[in-house]
């Protein structure tokens, strides 16, 4: 009998390569991903770190911070942590937990002798307090005996070509350090970048199968607080356009009926729900990818991920695209590197790949970020691939709609059992054809409570200003445009008890046009419990704001601060007004006290510190 030596010897090697491989892989460290995400943003970056790690062949996982067990950290060998900073330097939601426990003073300074990690921070520049919560916990885990592979990663939203310009050289560095620690990572063939990973999920599709309510819907029977896992549905009361119809932008006020959802607030809280994506890109969503909106699926995991826990089982497709997948927004380059790995048309294979390069960054942001191209506009743009396209993998293609936050407009105190907010639709033009809309703005200004009764699910969280609980103690109040939306909570709940010492400064284009809650303000002025200046600053030649009342009433604002310690709150757009206040205020705390420019920065930051400044910005 013959046998073929070659072909032995050919099969022979492949399998002892096989087993080298193997080898490898179970000798190589277990990577730890870790992130802190408000906007998804970290998120999208960690389950990036998480893709290269599975081309490497290395075992890696990946979880929110507060989904993990903290005090686990101590036998971890190898982490990485993403976190973006919220608010005035704030860890974000899913990472307050973790964040707590690891500053507790009580934790021995070698505890994390073991560990190899390295932090990246996700941020915007324009803001104060710029990757704070990155560099403080890089801080802390050097002070608590990590070995740090490299310096802290501070990616800046602000640059030309966006985060990425810091994130691609930090973890190339990252995984030449990886590298150098574990030397067998090297001998792994990683999988080449055109071949897809294995999706989180697959879909299987139901034949009559009768459809679910919609359990967000559902009011709760038990008495437990709305939080953002059980949100309550809350009734539109009414939602009315506040600002004249010749202007430019519309801004509703509008109210639900929070009866019986046990859900409490104070002035300075915010309110958080969920958008929904139009019908008009349901529709088109589903014509692209050929699915029938009506099907019914279920979901399971490839791993040991757990299922969304938001979405009903079975779940139909338009309800899976209507509130679940973010489809409306700028695609992130993660998007395009998965999209390459399903096209077959050579143009658009060559074009996928070159926005998924290094290289192609800048062309990436041409014809995606700067134009604010949505990802079902690409989808659009790229038909041969989009039609390739498997829903298996829909969920790693598209992000999860983030919650949006707004801050409360009113008091229980004053209206009980209701939730008031102000908010500006958002529209403006690129050079793309169609008017660009804010995804949750848009959805809100369409729910008409005129046509039917229509249910929000919302919950409440603490927010970033408190008002002093003392009644002497004045406060003075910052507020352009939807700003004064806090200011307007703050100042029914202290004329309720009683807290008259108020002064609001607010801004906006134009008395006639969008002066919100005018017949409020003048009523709380007559009756002696406000002092109001107001700036509109297109009603005259000279442009008028809000910093320059501030300077105009200086001795004012020195009575108040320096003799009452009244307390100064700034709400509003974050752009510019924030530090033309400030620095307004430096100038009354040098003219009327008498004090260097030095000296009156020192005096800010003091009073920022005891929290006798306070402000709340968003872009």
């Amino acid at each position: 009998m013959k046998t073929d030596q070659s072909g032995i010897r050919a099969r022979c090697l492949d399998l002892a390569e096989t087993n080298k491989q193997h080898k490898v892989i179970m000798s190589s460290p277990s990577l730890l991903v870790l992130y802190g995400s408000q906007m998804g943003t970290a998120q999208d970056t960690a389950h990036r770190i998480v893709r290269q790690a599975q081309r490497r062949r290395m075992q890696v996982k990946v979880l929110p911070l507060d989904s993990y067990s903290v005090a686990n950290l101590i036998s971890e060998t190898l982490v990485v942590f993403v976190c973006s900073t919220t608010g005035q330097g704030d860890p974000p939601d899913n990472m307050k937990n973790f964040w707590r426990f690891l500053f507790r003073k009580s934790l021995p300074a070698g505890s994390l002798g073991r560990l190899d990690c390295a932090v990246l921070g996700l941020g915007d520049s324009s803001y104060p307090k710029f990757n704070f919560v990155a560099k403080k916990l890089h801080k802390r885990l050097l002070q608590l005996g990590a070995s740090v592979l490299l310096p802290v990663g501070l990616a800046d939203d602000q640059h030309d070509l966006g985060s990425d310009a810091v994130i691609d050289p930090w973890l190339a560095s990252l995984w030449e350090k990886v590298f150098a620690l574990y030397p067998s990572l090297a001998e792994v063939i990683p999988l080449q970048e055109d071949e897809p990973l294995p999706p989180t999920y697959t879909f299987h599709f139901l034949d009559d199968v009768k459809e679910e309510t919609d359990d967000r819907l559902r009011i709760p029977m038990d008495h437990t607080v709305p939080s953002q896992s059980h949100p309550f549905p809350a009734r539109v009361v009414f939602n009315k356009r506040v600002t004249e119809l010749s202007h430019f932008q519309d801004v509703r006020h509008i109210e639900f009926d929070i009866t019986g959802s046990n859900i409490e607030f104070a002035a300075g809280d915010v309110v958080v729900m969920r958008p929904c994506n139009s019908p008009e890109d349901v529709e088109l969503f589903c014509q692209l990818l050929r699915l029938d909106p009506e099907t019914l699926f279920t979901l399971r995991a490839t791993d040991n991920t757990a299922v969304p826990a938001r979405l009903p089982q079975p779940c139909t497709v338009r309800q899976l695209v209507e509130s679940f997948l973010d489809i409306a927004a700028v695609p992130r380059r993660s998007f395009f590197e998965l999209l390459s790995t399903f096209a077959t048309n050579e143009l658009e294979r060559d074009k996928l790949a070159e926005f998924s390069s290094a290289a192609g960054q800048d062309e990436l942001h041409s014809y995606c970020n700067r134009p604010r191209r949505t990802a079902l506009e690409v989808l659009a743009d790229f038909p041969h691939t989009t039609a390739e396209l498997k829903a298996d993998y829909l969920f790693d293609l598209f992000p999860e709609i983030q919650p949006r936050s707004f801050s409360i407009a009113s008091s229980l105190q004053a209206y009980p059992n209701r939730l008031q907010i102000l908010v500006a639709v958002v529209q403006y033009k690129t050079k793309l054809y169609k008017p660009r809309r804010g995804l949750c703005s848009t959805w809100l200004a369409s729910l008409d409570p005129a046509q039917g009764e229509v249910y929000v699910p919302l919950w409440v969280k603490k927010g970033g200003l408190k008002f002093p609980k003392e009644k002497s103690t004045p406060v003075i109040m910052v507020g352009p445009g939807t700003g004064v939306a806090p200011f307007r909570s703050a100042l029914q709940e202290r004329i309720a008890e009683g807290k008259t010492a108020n002064v609001l400064f607010f801004g906006c284009r134009s008395e006639i046009k969008d002066f919100y809650f005018k017949s409020e303000w003048v009523e709380m002025t007559k009756a002696g419990h406000l002092v109001l200046f107001t700036a509109f600053s297109r009603d005259q030649e000279d442009k008028v704001y809000v910093q320059h009342h501030v300077r105009e009433n200086a001795e004012l604002l020195w009575d108040l601060i320096a003799k009452k310690s009244a307390c100064f709150y700034i709400a509003g757009n974050a752009k510019e007004m924030p530090a033309s206040v400030c620095d307004a205020l430096k100038e009354v705390f040098q003219q009327e006290g008498s004090v260097t420019a030095e000296e009156a920065e020192q005096m800010l930051v003091a009073m920022e510190r005891t929290g006798q400044f306070q402000s709340e910005t968003w872009s």
